[in-house]
């Protein structure tokens, strides 16, 4: 059985690890990791618990290509980070002091036959020159490193985690190449399934004054795929001046808020109040009034900043400041400006806000709104769990987090679709098989 060695950088939980795994050793390799790096402390006790490592090592920049073990794929799913005009390579941008640059110097400097590198869906168009351009400055300047200067045959698509039995879409970009021969990123069995099929049941539900007021208002089926936020709106959207969760709301002050909450977005208001655009803007009492005009609307204003549903300030501006970083920009209430009303809450003011459906798929995951689904379970609504996000990116189920939810939301937050790996490597592990570098003429391989 031949071996195939590979090193893992940025691991985080393992995933592009497990997929690569499951699919060579099904075509009868032999995997072995050789290396691994990541920095963050959970995410390390997570590996240590899950896998046996020849080595472990923490930041990659801190490490030199010759204390890297010789290997034959380099796995990564290396965060993106903008990258220097100020470069050498003559209408290329520069990835140096970046994180890809340190996978090119240890492809450079060690020369194994592929890599399977993953990425968000944003890289494609990251830094348009033009809108009109199929990617962008930092897709191009990878590509250009990978094919033109280290040689590689290269290959990319963006694929979806719904499409390969995971009920949840995330769509991410993977870059894989090898020495000789491209891997067609295509014709994948696909299959599907929503997050009944997956989820928990049983479970202890919440019994919060928040819960018991979404539910003495909607009826748990009613709840089915609602967001709770105060700062969009749509037919799956509850605001909290629905359930009146600070305090009574009459049918007029409901009627301001809808009107508001839409209002305040409008590019008009940024000319007239004299401040860059933002995406929800202080209204005054007198441009309230040109969109809804009533006796009683500074009282009803004023009884919905008592309550929280409002706040009263200045309208922000955008502030630019050269740091030795570089340019920072934030927003800061100008107080030249006369005060005006706005909402004050957005989703993560909320113990949850986001119900999942269980006959539809799962939110994309992210680490920050984890915490704050719900999930219908019987008669009442509960916390989705720990388990339920490792299925929904494919994990085994003999796989644990040991740490606290927060830091396994964190990891979960960023890691990879497990399967959509193993369906990648599967088709790199076809092309090992029939290529020289890996399988020389005269060594048989042998299957499982």
């Amino acid at each position: 059985m031949r071996s195939i060695k590979f090193i893992d950088l940025f691991a985080g939980l393992g995933g592009i690890r497990l997929g690569f795994e499951k699919s060579f050793k099904k075509a009868g390799f032999k995997p072995e990791c050789v290396m691994t790096s990541e920095i963050k402390p959970h995410a390390i006790k997570t590996l240590d618990y899950n896998f046996e490592h020849k080595l472990m090592v923490g930041d990659i920049f801190q490490v030199h290509t010759d204390d890297i073990p010789d290997f034959d794929f380099l796995l990564g799913g290396f965060p993106c980070q903008p990258f220097s005009a100020g470069g050498k390579r003559q209408g290329f941008v520069d990835t140096r002091g970046t994180l890809f640059f340190e996978i090119e110097r240890i492809l450079k400097a060690k020369k194994p036959y592929g890599f399977i590198l993953e990425n968000v869906e944003g890289l494609v168009k990251h830094d348009l020159q033009d809108k009109n351009d199929e990617i962008g400055r930092t897709l191009q300047t990878i590509l250009n490193v990978l094919e033109n200067e280290l040689k590689y045959k290269v290959t990319w698509k963006v694929l979806d985690s719904v499409d390969f039995g995971l009920a949840q879409s995330r769509k991410r970009i993977f870059i894989v190449g090898t020495k000789d021969k491209k891997v067609k990123l295509e014709n994948f069995e696909h299959s599907y399934k929503v997050f009944k099929d997956v989820m928990e049941k049983g479970l202890p539900t919440l019994n919060t004054d928040f819960v018991k007021k979404l539910l003495s208002n909607y009826k748990l089926e009613d709840l089915y795929g609602k967001s709770i936020k105060d700062k969009r709106g749509g037919a799956n959207n509850i605001h909290s001046w629905d359930i009146e969760i600070k305090g009574p709301v009459s049918k007029e002050q409901k009627i301001i808020l809808n009107k508001l909450f839409k209002e305040r977005r409008k590019k008009k208001w940024a000319l007239e109040i004299g401040i860059d655009w933002m995406d929800g803007m202080t209204l005054t009492l007198d441009q309230i009034k040109t969109f809804h005009n009533s006796k009683t609307l500074k009282k009803d204003l004023d009884d919905l900043v008592k309550k929280g549903y409002l706040k009263f300030e200045h309208p922000k501006a955008l502030i630019k400041e050269i740091t030795p970083d570089g340019i920072k920009t934030y927003r800061k209430q100008d107080e030249n400006l006369p005060k005006g009303y706005n909402i004050v809450t957005g989703k993560l003011s909320f113990e949850i806000n986001k119900i999942i459906c269980p006959n539809d798929i799962a939110p994309t995951l992210v680490a920050t709104d984890m915490s704050r689904l719900a999930v219908p379970d019987g008669k009442g609504l509960r916390r989705f769990t720990i388990r339920e996000g490792l299925t929904l990116f494919g994990y085994p189920k003999n796989y644990e987090i040991p740490t606290t939810e927060a830091k396994a939301f964190d990891l979960l937050g960023n890691t990879v679709a497990v399967p959509v790996v193993e369906a990648i490597a599967e088709k790199v592990a076809s092309v090992c098989s029939k290529s020289d570098y890996i399988i020389p003429k005269s060594t048989p391989v042998c299957s499982l």
